[in-house]
């Protein structure tokens, strides 16, 4: 077996906030950090260790926090600086430590640093960004790389004559990091919140801070055409380094985004020992299982295809990195309406939870995630919010000739708005989020059966059995430090592994069916020699070596 290292973000649970709609203590319809502040001890009693902040930055939310307009500061929208120590002196005391969102791939265009880079090519901040002059007697952008987001990813400037890059939004514009002033930034940047008492950060898109030199033409797609020209580009490894030199000056975790980021390249970041750039990475593999490459374009469930990404991931970070674990965030519509079963919200909602946290890495649990809020059917394109989604309307309404009715019905599924609308606190007005007569995004009209009041109420809730889970886990080195081997691989229905760690061992079996599942132990295994530790259902057949699953049934047996 592979040496584990132990470490307390190996330990921990992570619950992510999304402050926007998180709640709302000043009835102005936007969540803000005393309406976090108010809700510590609710999520101290989850049993979790820390707190993830999606970016609570100034920001003129083009993209909702991840275009930054002051690095330093709050986004008034949310409160203070001095609202912020608040609720890390007061998650510090309830034991739990609190991760900031460092987005530095790009900032906002209205950024000081951008606005004064814009005004003259000779400014000391122009080199901070990627300016170039247009092709074709500057008729034509510099390259032919398209956004993420919004169209073709230069932006053009008459009061200059030259086009800033933009991989994301308009508003997003790129910082160029091969500038080593820019470095510096950065590292001022991770300095001030790790002084004030922050333990760490989740980088965003951090894969994509390095280009290609010259940015040359990309391979033509409908999106992010040139992709492959910053998604690992020379300098990234590098830079990487840089940062952790500092961030290894405190006692901090550090977990990286990176999309179209291979194992390989997780292995190589994420690898214990001298030259460790990351303490883990998220991978964007395993939320593939119902759709192609992107959450856009749906694809039935398959349940071999996430068992594989699963098993991959969890057999090459064994013993070498971390992962991270996730089946919720705020990029990603609500995980029971795409992996599990309305019909069986509950049920399938507690597999899903014990699918995931049992495995070797972090969990982390995104707000709403733990009652199991589901994703939200609006019928009006001017309802939705995000910068994506209508991005992804003119696509598809251009393209492929969507009417607006299909597009709905798609978004619907699919959309990361989904994960955006207020967190249901109780039944009444407005789910209990805000006194204000209307909260700043619509609000999901289950929230009369689906809140947290009511799921208190419920020993038998989705809540009480996160609860439990991550209780567990604390409390069951083979939770945390266990390998893992998958049984029945082939199976279209079950989802079943063993941990191994120090001669405990665990066997997780889960059912994604509604209809009775044969179930018979791998070889190796005597269910009537170990115990039901976590269950979904009520276990009375504990002598049996084989049984009929009820749907969306979930067990974790342990075994001395």
């Amino acid at each position: 077996m592979a040496e584990i290292k132990k470490h307390w973000y190996k330990e921990m649970s992570v619950y992510q906030i999304w402050t926007r709609s998180f709640c709302d203590s000043n009835g102005d319809g936007i969540g803000d950090l005393p309406g976090v502040y108010s809700k510590l001890d609710y999520i101290k009693s989850l049993g979790v260790d820390g707190i993830w902040f999606s970016p609570i930055f100034p920001t003129p939310n083009a993209d909702y926090g991840y275009d930054v307009s002051d690095y330093k500061n709050i986004n008034p929208e949310f409160g203070t600086l001095d609202d912020f120590k608040m609720i890390l002196e007061g998650a510090h005391e309830r034991g739990m430590r609190v991760f900031m969102d460092l987005v530095v791939n790009h900032t906002s265009d209205e950024h000081e640093w951008f606005k004064e880079g814009a005004k003259d090519v000779n400014s000391p901040y122009h080199d901070y960004y990627f300016w170039r002059k247009g092709r074709k007697n500057g008729k034509k952008p510099p390259n032919n790389w398209l956004s993420v987001f919004e169209g073709g990813a230069w932006e053009y400037n008459k009061d200059i004559d030259e086009y800033y890059l933009h991989v994301f939004a308009k508003k997003q514009p790129d910082l160029n990091m091969d500038n080593p002033k820019v470095r510096e930034e950065v590292k001022s940047i991770i300095r001030f919140w790790l002084d004030m008492g922050v333990d760490g950060f989740r980088e965003d898109v951090i894969t994509f801070i390095s280009k290609d030199e010259g940015l040359p033409n990309g391979f033509p797609l409908p999106i992010a055409t040139g992709v492959e020209h910053y998604k690992h580009g020379p300098h990234l490894e590098e830079y990487l380094d840089e940062f952790r030199a500092v961030q290894e000056e405190y006692d901090c975790f550090v977990v990286g985004e990176g999309p179209q980021t291979t194992l390989k390249d997780a292995v190589n970041f994420c690898s214990e020992g001298p030259g460790k750039k990351l303490d883990m990475l998220i991978s964007f593999d395993h939320m593939n299982a119902d759709c192609f490459a992107v959450d856009w374009i749906k694809t039935p469930f398959n349940l071999r295809k996430l068992k594989k990404t699963f098993d991959k991931w969890q057999t090459a970070m064994y013993g070498r990195g971390w992962n991270c674990l996730y089946i919720e965030n705020h990029d990603h519509a609500r995980i029971i309406d795409r992996y599990g079963d309305l019909n069986y919200r509950v049920e399938s909602g507690k597999m899903l939870a014990t699918m995931y946290t049992m495995q070797c890495g972090t969990p982390f649990i995104y707000q709403g995630q733990e009652i199991g809020m589901t994703n939200i059917e609006i019928n009006n394109i001017n309802d939705y919010k995000d910068v994506m989604t209508f991005n992804n309307y003119r696509l598809f309404k251009n393209i492929l000739h969507y009417s607006e009715e299909k597009f709905l019905k798609l978004s619907s599924q699919v959309n990361r708005e989904n994960a955006r609308t207020p967190v249901q606190w109780n039944s009444e007005k407005n789910a209990g989020f805000t006194t204000a007569d209307k909260a700043w995004f619509n609000i999901n009209p289950n929230y009369t059966d689906i809140n947290v009041e009511a799921a208190e109420k419920d020993e038998n809730s989705l809540l009480n059995y996160y609860r439990k889970l991550i209780k567990f886990r604390k409390e069951n080195e083979v939770c945390i430090y266990g390998d893992f081997k998958q049984h029945y691989k082939f199976s279209k229905d079950l989802f079943v592994y063993e941990r191994n760690y120090e001669g405990k061992r665990m066997l997780v079996v889960c059912s994604f069916s509604a209809k009775p599942v044969h179930f018979k132990a791998p070889e190796g295994f005597e269910l009537s020699k170990g115990k039901v530790a976590v269950s979904n259902y009520e276990v009375t057949d504990t002598s049996l070596n084989n049984f009929m699953t009820r749907p969306y049934e979930a067990r974790a047996y342990l075994f001395d």
